[in-house]
């Protein structure tokens, strides 16, 4: 039996949707906070099982039956890496016999300017430590954040960000969904760390490029300082601290950390992710 934890959020559910492809909801279970949020699992059949990273005896109650677990990452910045911890422990305790977690791909760990990448690191020093059977994907930036990125206004403004020509292999996160499902069915708990890119890394430039071509409308791209982006966004009414964490995850992608392509994401959906050009006529509705 394969558990999911952070099932109701965008990534656990893509994952579940694929994993009832292929498998009876039965195989299926479910780590949910909110048990409200989870009729639609329910509905489906899926094995719902409250509980979260912070309370132990409820993770402990999750793991009984469990083969498998898929462990996607916290979005506390101070507690994560405990968080993850206690799935960890649980796990032994329950004899789960592999445990996957979901990471980032980022070049270099000891250069990275937003800080809170560096849970991800921490966490798989502790899987790999831990003495469990693990595999570990190592997520690029979804390709469906650009729209977050760029603005609503981006047609009217263009795009304006501190990234010069730092380059992402962006992939859609329903492909790293599809992905994950595949593995977590078909292979093996082989100790194995697998990089999900997309097929071909882009700059802003090309985005701008592509919105232009979709849409028809002229999207030009501006790079920015970041002190005078930083000052955007406080003027926009974004908390400091939030501001300096959206600049220190650009200043990473500026910085080259996000540009490193993997052939892996292809190799386990069986076809080429998605296109920058596919997957932003599907975003943006072009």
């Amino acid at each position: 039996m394969i558990l999911v934890t952070g099932a109701t959020g965008q990534l656990g559910t893509a994952v579940i949707k694929n994993l009832l492809k292929q498998t009876s909801a039965e195989q299926i279970a479910a780590l949910v906070r909110d048990e409200s949020k989870a009729l639609a699992l329910k509905e489906q059949r899926v094995d719902t099982r409250v509980g979260n990273y912070d309370d132990t005896a409820s993770l402990d109650q999750a793991m009984q039956g469990i083969k498998k677990v898929l462990l996607i990452a916290g979005t506390d910045e101070e507690k994560r890496v405990q968080q993850h911890r206690n799935v960890m422990e649980s796990a032994k305790k329950a004899g789960v016999q592999c445990i996957v977690y979901t990471s980032r791909t980022l070049k270099d760990r000891n250069t990275v300017v937003n800080q809170l990448m560096l849970g991800h690191f921490q966490t798989e020093d502790e899987i790999k430590a831990s003495g469990l059977n693990y595999l570990i994907f190592r997520n690029v930036l979804y390709m469906d954040a650009i729209p977050q990125f760029v603005g609503e206004q981006v047609y009217a403004t263009g795009i304006h960000l501190p990234v010069g020509q730092g380059r992402v292999p962006f992939a859609l996160r329903s492909e790293m969904g599809e992905a994950i499902a595949n593995t977590l069915l078909k292979r093996d708990c082989e100790n194995r760390t697998y990089n999900l890119t997309g097929s071909e890394s882009y700059s802003f430039d090309d985005i701008a490029t592509t919105l232009t071509k979709l849409s028809g409308k002229e999207v030009p791209y501006t790079p920015t300082a970041q002190t005078a982006f930083e000052a955007q966004l406080q003027a926009r009414g974004v908390p400091a601290v939030a501001a300096r964490r959206v600049v220190g995850f650009l200043t990473d992608i500026k910085n080259g950390q996000e540009d490193e392509v993997s052939t892996d994401l292809e190799q386990l959906l069986g076809r080429k992710p998605a296109s920058l050009e596919a997957g932003l006529k599907a975003l943006f509705k072009l």
